[in-house]
């Protein structure tokens, strides 16, 4: 049985991204969730990851780490996780790769902290031209293969990759098309996603480093995670 190990669901965007595709295209396997916080042991991750990181995913005796790598490997035993059309299989992979790589002002911006609700204090010129490009790139790849999802009807890499940003969206709010943030509830509304979100609001670890980020976002209009004592 593959053994998926993560970190916090509240905080850990690249361990939602193997997480939610497996789920969603229900390969198997079992959920290992160490979690970082303040509290954190020195090298927790470094007995299972090589990299000392998550995700990391554990099949026998290979280590597979980093969530594209990750996504690769599975897709050596599960075809349907990048689209069968050839046309739309190279767009996903590009999408992909520049979610992979990206957003960098995105990410430094706005990090993913499911439980908050967080009005955006300001848009730096580098956080507009992100989420112009996310816009973009959704509704380019929701016209051209049409939906519901961004490579056509199935669910596939592409969008296990963006689902921490719907997480993003519904936390921070940004400006978006209404066709973008209709998409964005769409993946908020899957099962896997809705699990994912509950068991986030259940965890106690805090890491003060993301609190700062989503603190200097903007201000905090509601905080559903459960209160820690």
């Amino acid at each position: 049985m593959l053994e998926l190990y993560i970190a916090n669901k509240n905080y850990s965007s690249w361990s939602l991204r193997p997480w939610v595709l497996m789920r969603e295209l229900e390969i198997p396997f079992v959920e290992r969730l160490v979690p970082f916080g303040d509290n954190m042991e020195a090298n927790a991750f470094s007995s299972f990851s090589p990299s000392g990181k998550v995700p990391c995913l554990i099949d026998g005796a290979a280590a597979v780490w980093d969530s594209l790598a990750i996504t690769e490997y599975l897709a050596e035993q599960a075809p349907q996780v990048w689209p069968a059309d050839a046309s739309a299989r190279a767009w996903a992979r590009s999408a992909v790769a520049e979610m992979h790589s990206g957003f960098q002002a995105l990410r430094e911006c706005c990090t993913m902290n499911c439980g908050l609700r967080v009005q955006i204090g300001s848009y730096s010129p580098a956080l507009k031209k992100d989420l112009a490009r996310l816009d973009e790139l959704w509704l380019q790849s929701l016209f051209r293969f049409g939906g519901p999802y961004l490579a056509g009807q199935s669910f596939t890499a592409v969008d296990a990759f963006f689902a921490p940003v719907a997480f993003r969206v519904q936390t921070y709010e940004p400006v978006m098309s209404e066709d973008s943030l209709l998409y964005a509830k769409r993946l908020l509304a899957l099962p896997s996603m809705q699990d994912w979100y509950a068991a986030a609001l259940l965890e106690t670890w805090r890491d003060e480093a993301h609190e700062v980020i989503a603190r200097n976002a903007g201000t905090w209009l509601n905080d559903y995670r459960v209160s820690v004592c």
